[in-house]
């Protein structure tokens, strides 16, 4: 099962074009969701007038080697690693779940668009990747829903308490679940069973990827741009036109800006 092309043996029955067409439709849902969701909600706009707020009130300007460095800081810290949930279990499960998709998406391309054709060998890395990918995304996911949600962890809510903004995690769990039991039942050559799933696959896609203006989808291309605003504003000292945090040290002596003198 781990080491099969799920998708090159669907070919057998659905034509490749047809799964990749999906795929092409799937990438301009995401794009139109995401435009609408800028257009309506009026995040991005927003986010470039904070900025220039805050570019205003910098106490310092930034050469481009100290934003380059700044840049650099964050895509290692706030994205690649997301530390600024801590060191403890919600991180990890985040990893896991961030890592997971990021694989079993990559994977999925790269076996449609390359290797699903019947006549076709796959290297055994991408089926490989896209299952792994599948159960880290499930793992992570699962993590998170059933114990470290703030409103179960900290107000308990009940696990099965959904609002809106739980349906990007929830088609996402839906899709890399469904993608798994499909490809064990396609194993099995349990005729029907396999397609049923296939079914659930499909639907779980369409709503995940559809649904982009209604969910938390286009929250992974707006947080690095905050994450890097974010920085940029603490290292010019603007903070984004926010006060200093209420535990920060007191400054005596040397290191105070002073008003100078005035003399009557």
């Amino acid at each position: 099962m781990i080491t099969t092309n799920p998708f090159s043996i669907l070919s057998e029955t659905v034509p490749a074009i047809a799964t990749q067409s999906f795929v092409v439709v799937m990438a301009f849902l995401v794009v139109i969701g995401t435009l609408v969701d800028i257009i309506h909600k009026k995040n991005v706009k927003y986010f470039f007038e904070n900025a220039k707020k805050a570019k205003q009130s910098a106490k310092k300007k930034l050469t481009t080697r100290e934003k380059t460095s700044v840049a650099i800081k964050t895509v290692a810290s706030d994205i690649l690693t997301t530390s600024e949930l801590g060191a403890g279990k919600r991180r990890v499960a985040h990893l896991l779940g961030m890592y997971g998709t990021l694989l079993f998406w990559f994977a999925s391309v790269i076996m449609i668009f390359c290797y699903s054709s019947i006549d076709t060998v796959t290297p055994i890395i991408w089926p490989i990747l896209w299952h792994v990918g599948a159960i880290m995304t499930c793992l992570g996911g699962f993590w998170f829903w059933l114990f470290l949600r703030v409103d179960v962890y900290s107000e308990a809510h009940p696990w099965y308490r959904i609002i809106q903004a739980d349906l990007f995690v929830l088609s996402l769990l839906a899709t890399a679940t469904f993608g798994l039991i499909w490809s064990f039942l396609q194993s099995l050559n349990i005729s029907g069973w396999d397609n049923l799933f296939l079914i659930f696959f499909i639907i779980s896609n369409i709503i995940l990827f559809g649904g982009v203006y209604w969910s938390k989808f286009a929250h992974m291309f707006y947080k690095p741009g905050a994450a890097l605003q974010k920085n940029l504003a603490e290292a010019d000292g603007s903070r984004d036109n926010l006060p200093p945090p209420a535990d920060a040290p007191k400054q005596y002596g040397l290191g105070i800006n002073r008003e100078k003198a005035k003399h009557y």
